[in-house]
């Protein structure tokens, strides 16, 4: 091979390998572009870390029945996609009668064998309804202590969470509304006769009085306002809770016992949520101006609680968007 064919040959390589090189360089840059698209293209406020992360369910536990496993794949699907950091139980967990201990076979028939998604093994704060009461509450505060997941250990209590990335907080008050029903009888609820409402009326006070947290959020089983079938029957327990959310302004009160899922805004400052179709539901309406939303649909709601800004969706068991809102601070 002669000098210039040498030449030539060199050329070549040269050419073959700045090509080579160009072509890693246009796969990389399309490779970091394709990433770009994919952050700016997904959902604009659920991907992000800058929140408090949680569905609401009440009203759920039937051994699976009406719809609870569909309603339970679908809080799964939700807690992956979203990141989930708990879930809140709007109350009557276990029907028809609650629990009797912590070995009741109700724990995994309506709870542990349903809730099975990898997602879901997260915190579960609870709250007690009318249900609840005809068994043991005992039995549900001590699975507190055999469960890694079942975070309920008082009757009313709260806790109180850092919103990331921002000097912001909210608290989460739990309320027993039980012992302030006046249609529940305290022959097959005996363990309400025990409670001391007065105690904890001071102790919501005190708790409300004294928090900093910038968003006030209270859970407990019995809606204030509501277009269920209940809607009449309410009056006892929003005579007593409504004075305390109106002066202290708490921002969302979310309850179940109505079995559908629902959003009441009335005059003054607290919205008002019901989740309570984890599985039967019954019939509800939208026949005034404060109801913001009312479905008869088995399913629960999912919440992204950010430093200004409450986003909140209700699904059905389908996995269905069915309502969507967003509450600022």
């Amino acid at each position: 091979m002669n000098a210039q064919n040498k030449t030539i040959m060199k050329i070549r390589l040269f050419n073959i390998v700045i090509l080579c090189y160009c072509c890693i360089l246009i796969a990389s840059c399309s490779q970091v572009h394709n990433i770009a698209t994919l952050q700016k293209t997904g959902d604009k406020y659920w991907k992000q870390d800058n929140s408090i992360n949680f569905l609401v369910v009440g009203d759920w536990g039937r051994n699976g029945e009406f719809h609870q496993k569909d309603v339970a794949n679908e809080m799964g699907k939700e807690a992956t996609k979203n990141h989930i950091n708990f879930v809140l139980s709007m109350g009557d967990n276990f029907y028809p009668d609650g629990v009797i201990s912590t070995t009741d076979p109700q724990w995994n028939k309506s709870f542990e064998d349903i809730y099975t998604s990898y997602s879901l093994n997260i915190p579960w704060y609870a709250c007690f309804g009318n249900h609840d009461y005809r068994g043991s509450i005992q039995a549900q505060l001590d699975y507190s202590k055999i469960s890694r997941r079942w975070r309920t250990t008082e009757r009313y209590y709260s806790f109180e969470r850092n919103i990331p990335n921002s000097a912001e907080k909210a608290i989460f008050i739990f309320i027993d509304t039980n012992p302030f029903d006046e249609t529940l009888s305290k022959k097959s609820h005996s363990d309400l006769e025990k409670q001391d409402t007065t105690a904890q009326l001071e102790w919501l006070e005190n708790t409300l009085a004294k928090t900093t947290a910038t968003w006030k959020i209270v859970i407990g089983h019995h809606p204030l306002f509501t277009t269920g079938v209940r809607r009449d029957k309410m009056l006892d327990v929003r005579k007593v809770f409504l004075p305390f959310f109106e002066k202290h302004k708490v921002n969302v009160y979310f309850a179940g016992h109505e079995h559908d899922l629902q959003h009441q805004k009335p005059q003054g400052f607290t919205h008002y949520f019901v989740s309570g179709a984890g599985s039967e539901i019954r019939p509800v309406t939208k026949d005034n101006l404060q109801t913001k939303f009312a479905a008869s649909e088995h399913g629960f709601m999912s919440v992204q609680l950010q430093k200004d800004t409450l986003y909140l969706k209700a699904l059905n068991y389908l996995g269905k968007e069915l309502y969507t809102t967003s509450i600022i601070k």
